[in-house]
């Protein structure tokens, strides 16, 4: 691919998925055929708004690998807590339905893509 290729490249942006109840989470995470990042965020958190363009570049490049998904801190207060949320940005990733890791604080598209080349070899997400 050339340099203005990829400059007007067009592929679309991949927009994560919103999650506001168990029953979203459940399909969209626990049910997931791909790993899934699910980010919870908060609307009066620097950090997570710095992350909303890390996150869509992660989703728009790895989207045959990896779903991305958000959770907002206005979602069903049960879900939240059945996630353990103390602080925004809290980052979950799962895999099969499991969780696999979980961190606080901002993250990089560079660290999100370091972390699935690592952690979600081609052979695992087709499988």
């Amino acid at each position: 691919m050339g340099l203005l290729s990829k400059i007007f490249s067009s592929t679309p942006a991949v927009t994560p998925d919103h999650i506001d109840t168990q029953e979203q989470f459940t399909e969209l995470v626990l049910r997931s055929d791909k790993p899934v990042i699910v980010n919870i965020w908060s609307a009066t958190c620097a950090p997570c708004k710095r992350m909303v363009p890390e996150l869509m570049a992660t989703a728009t490049k790895h989207a045959d690998r990896v779903r991305v998904v958000e959770i907002g801190t206005t979602a069903d207060r049960a879900l939240l807590g059945k996630l353990g949320v103390r602080a925004t940005p809290t980052t979950i990733i799962f895999e099969g339905g499991n969780e696999l890791h979980r961190f606080s604080g901002y993250r990089s598209r560079g660290w999100f893509s370091e972390m699935i080349e690592a952690e979600f070899t081609n052979e695992s997400v087709s499988a």
